[in-house]
């Protein structure tokens, strides 16, 4: 880009052959460099007759634009939501996991959504309980995680049960005679 401006100059431009005093002098950005030619000289550089550019800079820094846009969504409340010793009734939700990593399993009367929710069959008090995990020979989980673990380790999978109340002394109605 070239840029131009008219200056006036008092001795700017001096050298052995040529001494300008008082005279106008152009000044031109080239790629970042300043060059000061006398005006008495631009004849020779430009074939026509130089023409001044006023460039207007910014009076205030461009706040630019942010590429992060992401993150501010809220969490998605993953995690039990009844304790051990919990009394439920049924169709109350249990825990609610990632589709991928299923971090509960389901046990004795609690069924599974297809988001992996795990909620009660019936009514009762809630137990968590681990159990010894041993893989099929030729699972996905026996070929990619079993060579992982050190020798001897076992690994363990924890389940959420139901365990149902007595009926007793409740009857309901069932028909009227």
């Amino acid at each position: 880009m070239l840029m131009l401006m008219l200056v006036p100059s008092k001795q700017l431009y001096q050298t052995e052959a040529y001494d300008v005093k008082e005279s106008f002098s152009i000044y031109y950005n080239v790629a970042g460099n300043y060059f000061c030619v006398p005006l008495v000289f631009a004849g020779i550089l430009f074939s026509q007759t130089p023409t001044v550019v006023l460039t207007r800079f910014a009076s205030k820094k461009s706040g630019g634009s942010s590429k992060n846009l992401g993150g501010k969504s809220a969490g998605r409340r993953y995690g039990y939501k009844k304790q051990d010793g919990n009394f439920v009734h049924a169709g109350n939700i249990l825990a609610t996991q990632r589709k991928g990593l299923m971090r509960w399993q389901p046990g004795a009367h609690v069924g599974i959504g297809t988001n992996k929710t795990l909620y009660a069959l019936e009514d009762g008090i809630v137990r968590f309980s681990k159990e010894v995990y041993i893989p099929l020979p030729r699972s996905a989980e026996a070929r990619d995680v079993i060579p992982k673990l050190p020798q001897g380790s076992v690994l363990y999978k924890t389940f959420i049960n139901v365990i149902p109340t007595k009926q007793e002394n409740k009857f309901k109605l069932v028909d009227m005679v």
